[in-house]
């Protein structure tokens, strides 16, 4: 089987393509998925480098060689008995938890993972939506809960995560403020920001009004530092939620577990696979109000320059590449 495989944690260079990977094993209740399109994730970085290797919930076993990547869109290859998934079915989804495998010909996902793929969207499209555009639906819906016509800042706009949450915020009726850098002002703008910050020019926790709630996507704006920022109000949703598990975001997002009023008000956004929400970001994609945003396309062949790019941390949208 061609994948992209590494041996040991480390830069870039680790990974290489290889012809002879062995497929993965079946599984109960998991389909077999012919794998077409992977795009490529921050948290694909974090792995590669062993930075998530002490997360909870993370087997304390590690298995190699390892294939990167947990986005994916292909067709059905076999479905487990008792699903509606049929062989040649386009489908995509992300593989669950702290495992890989989706840059590969073929991934064994959970059925109840996977969702038919958006109608009208390339497999490529459908690849570059899951991880990050489920991040920021789970983000902005589950944890800080908003409310059309509140005010909501978002801290790095401009990359996979941020793009969708700049999307989403909106439809959801939000007045969005868009952090990112001048050369992409206008590129979030048209995603439907209500206001740009570039954060080269201006504080954007200084702003001209406070916000209801603040979404740090590029994990550089601790609460410590935003709640400067936030409006003093009693929210049913948590006033801060970021995507980085630094030990402060993890100590935060345990106390934002707690019941009642000693929960805190900074939470940990943990994405969670499903086939409820992959079919509402096809809805969305649907109605018209989310479309994906690709950096660029690379082949499989090329997976060492597409991590190389993220590590810059300059990705417009979601970088994507075919297995072929």
């Amino acid at each position: 089987m061609r994948a992209a495989v590494y041996h040991r944690f480390g830069p870039p260079d680790v990974l290489r393509v290889v012809d002879d990977a062995p497929p993965p094993p079946d599984r109960p209740g998991a389909a077999r998925v012919r794998v077409r399109a992977a795009a490529l994730n921050p948290k694909d970085v974090l792995l590669r480098k062993g930075k998530l290797r002490r997360m909870p919930g993370r087997r304390l076993r590690e298995r190699w060689p390892r294939i990167p990547g947990v986005d994916f869109a292909g067709e059905v290859v076999a479905a487990p008995p008792g699903s509606d998934l049929t062989p040649g079915q386009a489908v995509y989804g992300m593989i669950q938890g702290w495992q890989e495998g989706a840059c590969a010909a073929q991934a064994v996902v959970p059925a109840d993972q996977l969702a038919p793929a958006p109608a009208g969207l390339s497999l490529v499209e459908a690849a570059a939506l899951p991880l990050a555009a489920l991040t920021a639906l789970q983000a902005l819906r589950d944890l800080i809960r908003l409310r059309p016509g509140e005010r909501v800042a978002i801290n790095g706009a401009s990359g996979g995560v941020g793009s969708y949450a700049v999307q989403l915020a909106a439809a959801m009726g939000a007045e969005v403020v868009a952090v990112c850098s001048g050369r992409n002002v206008e590129r979030v703008r048209d995603l439907g920001a209500a206001e740009v910050i570039d954060y080269t020019a201006a504080d954007p926790l200084a702003p001209a009004a406070p916000y209801d709630a603040f979404f740090d996507v590029f994990g550089n704006r601790p609460y410590a530092d935003a709640r400067r920022a936030l409006r003093p109000a009693d929210r049913e949703g948590a006033p801060y939620v970021t995507t980085v598990p630094s030990p402060r975001a993890l100590l935060d997002e345990l106390r934002g577990r707690l019941p009642g009023p000693l929960a805190g008000p900074a939470r940990l956004v943990i994405v969670r696979s499903g086939r409820a929400d992959l079919e509402e970001l096809s809805r969305r994609v649907a109605a018209g109000t989310l479309r994906p945003v690709i950096d660029r396309v690379l082949p499989l062949d090329r997976i060492v320059e597409g991590h190389r790019h993220l590590e810059t941390k300059r990705a417009r949208g979601k970088v994507v590449v075919e297995i072929g």
